[in-house]
Order: C-alpha cells, then sequence, then structure tokens
C-alpha cells in the first residue's frame, strides 16, 4: 500500500509509533477487502446475517472514492496494513455513522475511540449537522476509555433478541374484534408512515432516530425498509397490515403494521412492529407479529431476529412472551449539538 496522507486539520491522535487515520476515500478497494471480509463472516457467525449486500455497496463506493469515512492504518516494519474502517453518510441536519469496524485480532478500547473520534469531528463539522446517530452492533457493546464529545452525548441500551422458528409456528391465533389484517402493500406506505409517527410521539425511539418525530421523516425511514439492503432485503409475504373494520378500504383507519425482512438463507428480521395509541393492548400486535413468524418460518427460515430499546417495557414483554431470546447488547449512540 502506497503512503497516504492524513485528514488535513484532523486533530492528532497517535497509539504509538505508526498508526494513522486517514480519508477512506484515499484507500483503494482490495486494500479494505480483507477487513469487509472479516467483518461479513463476524455478521454470520454471530447474527446469522449475510452482510453481502452491504459490503457489495461499500466496496463499490469505496472503488469510486465516493464514500466519507476514515480507515485505520497500521504501519510496520515499513509496510502499511489497513486494520479498521468506519463510514458516514450526511441527511439534511443529521448525520449516520453506517459502520465502524476494526479488525478482531487489533481491535483494542483505544483504536476504536480513535477512528470514531475522527469520524465525529469531521462529521460534527458539516455544515448544518447539528446531529450524528449509530447503532454498532459488533462494536458498541464493547468499552471505549472516554466516548468523544460527551457533553453531546447519550446512549440509549437495546437488546439483539432472536428465536426459533419452529416455537414461532406453534404460536397460536388471537381473535381481534373489528380488525382485518392483510398483507402489506406499497400502497400502505403513506398510511404507514402517518402511523409510524404518532405511535412514537414522545416515546424513547424517537430519541434515537428522529425520523421517527413526523410523517415526512417516517415516510424516508420505510422507504429505507423497503428498498435498501442495510436490513436486508424486504420481503413481503411476511409483512402485514391490520385496519379498522371487516375490510382494508381506504376509508377503514391503519391501525398496526409488521415489516419484515430477509436477512441471510434461513434467516428473517422484524424491521418494523408498530400499533397505534389508540390501539394499544389490543392484541393487535401480537397477532400482527405471530403471522409476520409464522410467514417467515414457512419461507423456511431458521432464525429470525429483531432489536429493541430496553426501555421500551411493553415490546420487550411481549417478545419474550412469544420466545425470543436476548443474544446480544448493544446500545443506540447519539449526539446532539442543539436541539
Amino acid at each position: 500500500m502506497a503512503a497516504l496522507p492524513e485528514i488535513p486539520n484532523l486533530r492528532s491522535r497517535q497509539l504509538g509509533d505508526g498508526l494513522r487515520v486517514v480519508d477512506l476515500r484515499k484507500i483503494a478497494a482490495h486494500d479494505l477487502a480483507p477487513v469487509l471480509a472479516e467483518e461479513a463472516q463476524v455478521w454470520s457467525e454471530q447474527l446469522h446475517w449475510d452482510l453481502a449486500p452491504s459490503v457489495e455497496l461499500i466496496d463499490r463506493f469505496v472503488d469510486m472514492q465516493a464514500l466519507s469515512g476514515f480507515a485505520l492504518l497500521d504501519k510496520h516494519l515499513d509496510k502499511q496494513r489497513l486494520i479498521g474502517y468506519s463510514y458516514f453518510v450526511c441527511d439534511e441536519h443529521k448525520g449516520l455513522i453506517g459502520d465502524l469496524y476494526l479488525l478482531q485480532r487489533e481491535h483494542t478500547p483505544e483504536r476504536a475511540g480513535l477512528l470514531l473520534s475522527a469520524t465525529l469531528e469531521t462529521l460534527l463539522r458539516e455544515p448544518g449537522i447539528r446531529r450524528a446517530e449509530t447503532q454498532l452492533l459488533l462494536l458498541s457493546g464493547q468499552p471505549l476509555l472516554q466516548m468523544p464529545f460527551p457533553r453531546w452525548f447519550k446512549a440509549f441500551p437495546r437488546i439483539f433478541y432472536e428465536t426459533n422458528a419452529r416455537r414461532a409456528a406453534a404460536l397460536p391465533a388471537k381473535h381481534l374484534w373489528n380488525t382485518t389484517i392483510v398483507p402489506w402493500r406499497q400502497t400502505h406506505h403513506q398510511a404507514s408512515a402517518w402511523l409510524v409517527a404518532a405511535a412514537y410521539r414522545g416515546h424513547i425511539d424517537s430519541e434515537i432516530n428522529d425520523q421517527y418525530r413526523s410523517p415526512g421523516g417516517a415516510r424516508k425511514f420505510l422507504t429505507n425498509i423497503v428498498q435498501y439492503p442495510g436490513c436486508g432485503s424486504f420481503f413481503p409475504p411476511a409483512s402485514f397490515a391490520a385496519f379498522d373494520g371487516l375490510n382494508a378500504g381506504s376509508n377503514n383507519a391503519l391501525s398496526g403494521i409488521s415489516l419484515a425482512s430477509l436477512v441471510a438463507p434461513g434467516s428473517g428480521h422484524i424491521t418494523q412492529l408498530c400499533v397505534s395509541p389508540s390501539h394499544k393492548g389490543s392484541g393487535i400486535g401480537y397477532e400482527l407479529l405471530r403471522r409476520s413468524l409464522q410467514a417467515l418460518a414457512a419461507h423456511g427460515c431458521q432464525h429470525i431476529s429483531l432489536t429493541v430499546t430496553s426501555a421500551n417495557h411493553e415490546a420487550v414483554r411481549l417478545y419474550e412472551s412469544v420466545g425470543f431470546q436476548r443474544t446480544r447488547e448493544f446500545a443506540a449512540w447519539v449526539w446532539e449539538t442543539r436541539a
């Protein structure tokens, strides 16, 4: 690997001879490939998740020198090795740290903190950026010596749950009074955005993801689920919508949705389960979830996962009651420079 320039204006953080943080746009895709390959293997082994679609996108944008982020290089005996990377994207006033990963044999809290600090220093200097968000399942369960920008920082504990598809297939149906459940369609997108915004108004998850705070933001959130590979490949046969009344006509109010994706051969993921505030406790959430789980099981999924905020006690009770088990604890990290 050729010598690479350090980022201009980046505050220096050296951890011994040879460690440098450099602009990801100066990195060749083939130098990043061993790190991405190990990360994909870890996701597969620990989370039953196929990271290949995301890796392909990262590789393509790195090759185009179009992905904002950083690489951590270690120079030893006149040779430089890439041992970790991060990337971020900006969306209006907000920055999203899409990923941060270090080779397992090279991972230390100091090195993770160095890479995270470099990412945040650059991201929060971007014009108009007032907020940064990230959920790093492989990193946030590990300690850092010091969280960058602590005065702006909040952490929200979350849980990664998994269940066995055989147990899901045996869940009993719940009779719902005056409610119709149908397959979720793209025509339900707008009504679903309004439902998400109403369901999360004042909810702790709207602190984690500010897209929940408005129908417009929720519309973008749902588009990301349905059209992009970050949460797997959207799977319509396991996605459902609940409507008031005995039909799903345009005059009937949407009361709940359950959206699902395929994240690997034999693995499904519940990407969103949401019920209208006026229908909490009605059993709609359980029945939507049951149908999604059984559809995933019927498709051949052996592992089904979801994530939930620890403080969302009602949801935690529901998921554990149907057989989900905690397999990983992580956190959503938020930096907000001003309200």
